[in-house]
């Protein structure tokens, strides 16, 4: 991978399949609706999904967004089975899912224009590492970034989350077999060969400097999110870094002036970051902080542009690879 992929992913080791190994026409299309697109209206917003059960009320703020246009769920792998969901709970012209398995399909021009078309995009779950490897420096990254230009509302979940910042954590180093990163290696080494950040795919003006994590509390990822922070900062020119980590089936909904709301059964925590880790090194563990932390719960707001919520914000430490917690201010 050429271009500013290449030399902005940190500890990846990125292999693309050449274009000619796929069969034409790889990417799968299905449709629910009207068979024609419908010229519609669209209002900007993103709706961040920590993973688990989908919530009905944040495919419907999209759904509000799309202006009853067509509906277009984006994924590596998988069914259709967005599409009967989405449709029972909106009046849409058409809810459809491309599923693009390689960078041939992402390189089709049927894909781009069933992009350019959409009124609304989902980016499903699974594996990131697979938008990432498909999708960087093609058309579905051009259409995708063009959508958001245009106003398009757009959401992911779990790993369709995970590529909506301006920094990914990229999981290309993972096994497919294998087990998550967890907190406990990515804190103890930083560096480690799982800990690969790449670049945004999307452009989301107000997710400019943001990382993101999902599935947070119930897979104990603080640490983690932490350890990819340090790295950001640690790399060179960025100067603040902001992470958001959000539980199973719970969402936070930004408007495009940044104003969110928090919904669904769990919370969502915002960080951020100013200061240079101590240590971030290699083989070592990470000392970093401190760290602001605020906490929004179900119901509660939280303004992403001045990135303060009502609750007064944390601090918390890394200290050594364990982490630790300062005082409230």
């Amino acid at each position: 991978m050429k271009g500013r992929w290449g030399a902005w992913l940190l500890g990846a080791a990125v292999a693309c399949a050449a274009q000619s190994a796929a069969p034409p026409h790889s990417y799968q299309y299905f449709r629910n609706g009207a068979a024609k697109d419908k010229t519609a209206r669209p209002r900007a917003g993103y709706a961040l999904m920590g993973g688990g059960t989908d919530q009905d009320e944040a495919f419907r703020w999209l759904c509000e967004h799309a202006d009853g246009g067509d509906f277009l769920v984006l994924r590596a792998t998988g069914t259709d089975d967005y599409n009967p969901y989405v449709q029972g709970l909106c009046k849409l012209n058409s809810v459809a899912t491309l599923i693009l398995p390689d960078r041939a399909s992402a390189n089709d021009p049927f894909v781009a224009t069933a992009i350019a078309h959409a009124a609304a995009v989902f980016i499903a779950g699974g594996d990131q590492a697979n938008y990432i490897r498909n999708w960087a420096e093609t058309p579905v990254e051009r259409e995708l970034r063009s959508a958001v230009r245009r106003g398009v509302p757009i959401g992911g979940t779990s790993a369709g989350l995970a590529v909506l910042g301006q920094y990914i954590y990229s999981a290309q180093n993972d096994l497919p077999d294998g087990p998550d990163l967890s907190a406990e290696v990515a804190l103890a080494d930083p560096f480690a060969r799982k800990v690969v950040i790449a670049p945004d795919l999307l452009g989301i003006p107000i997710l400019r400097g943001v990382i993101t994590d999902s599935h947070f509390d119930t897979r104990h990822r603080e640490g983690r999110l932490l350890a990819f922070m340090a790295r950001i900062l640690a790399r060179g020119p960025v100067r603040r870094i902001r992470g958001i980590g959000i539980d199973e089936k719970t969402a936070v909904l930004v408007d495009p002036d940044g104003a969110a709301r928090v919904m669904g059964v769990g919370e969502a925590d915002f960080f951020e970051a100013s200061v240079r880790p101590q240590e971030c090194a290699a083989h070592r563990p990470l000392t970093f902080g401190p760290v602001s932390e605020v906490v929004v719960h179900t119901g509660e707001r939280f303004d992403l542009r001045a990135w303060r919520g009502a609750e007064a914000s944390a601090e918390i430490e890394v200290k050594r690879g364990k982490l630790g917690s300062g005082s409230a201010q």
